[in-house]
């Protein structure tokens, strides 16, 4: 190719520029007039896009497009952002080299601003339920031996326990959240604790709506609200800045098991029998 004339040259390139626009790839160009250097290749075909058909599809040239159609109505980078949640930097690679918008106000630049962390908190907000749904999911089925390790682990952690100072071995379970109520009486039944051993109280301020906790619960665990035992309550100090007030709050519920002093040396046993699979593990795999 060195020796040929720039003439040549030029009447190579109006060939390969013509095949380039009729649509045939660089392999299909260079076959066709016989170019087996790179170089001058690139020479002949400067400038020419490659057709359409030879391009790899891109996720993102729909974003790249509709990133340019805003930028040609005005709209700022922030505003870009807003509109298509993606980062500044890309949005900066598809449009520097379309002219800036005219310098928005203070007004606008603060709406702008609060849209952008609404669209922010949202996406936070939509990631963190994807990923708590895909947990529960990874949940389902719960066998009975699982339901067994989560009912013990979680008397131990919030049930009622016997001290060397007050040693009382009795089965007593309190809390406020109605899921730990439903897991706990779950795990009784698995257990084999008959109903009729059971004994509810709530445990509330004086100052909420006592008879509404008390039905609230009874519904919850399905007795008659008759049957709770004399609820607790506890005095309203108005010093004390509480955030558990309004129709939500329920106070607590005391579950008791009646007789149970043969089920709480159970319930340690199993604890530490959990505790000791635990160490061996930990052992076993140091080894």
């Amino acid at each position: 190719m060195h020796r040929h004339t720039q003439a040549d040259f030029e009447s190579l390139r109006d060939q390969a520029v013509t095949l380039r626009r009729d649509g045939l790839s660089r392999r299909q160009i260079r076959d066709r007039l016989h170019i087996h250097n790179n170089d001058i290749l690139n020479r002949l075909l400067q400038g020419e896009p490659p057709p359409d058909w030879t391009r790899r599809p891109n996720a993102k040239d729909d974003l790249r497009a509709r990133a340019r159609e805003l930028r040609g109505r005005g709209m700022t980078y922030d505003a870009i952002q807003v509109e298509l949640g993606c980062s500044k930097s890309s949005i900066s690679l598809w449009v520097r080299d379309m002219p800036r918008p005219p310098r928005r106000s203070s007004e606008q630049a603060s709406a702008i601003a609060k849209r952008g962390w609404e669209t922010t908190l949202l996406r936070r907000e939509e990631e963190r339920q994807r990923t708590k749904r895909a947990a529960a999911d990874e949940m389902a089925g719960l066998s009975d031996r699982e339901l067994h390790v989560a009912g013990v682990s979680l008397y131990w952690s919030e049930g009622t326990k016997s001290k060397p100072h007050s040693p009382q071995e009795r089965v007593t379970f309190t809390n406020s959240d109605p899921n730990m109520i439903r897991l706990f009486l779950a795990w009784l039944a698995l257990v084999d604790v008959a109903p009729e051993r059971l004994q509810f109280r709530v445990h509330i301020h004086e100052s909420a709506d006592v008879g509404r906790a008390e039905q609230y619960w009874a519904d919850l665990v399905g007795v008659d609200v008759a049957t709770f035992a004399r609820t607790t309550l506890k005095k309203h100090n108005p010093k004390t800045v509480r955030k558990n007030v309004g129709e939500s709050y329920h106070g607590c519920l005391v579950v008791r098991v009646r007789q149970s002093a043969d089920l709480y040396r159970r319930i340690e046993g199993w604890w530490y029998g959990i505790v000791g699979g635990v160490r061996g593990s930990q052992e076993a795999n140091r080894t």
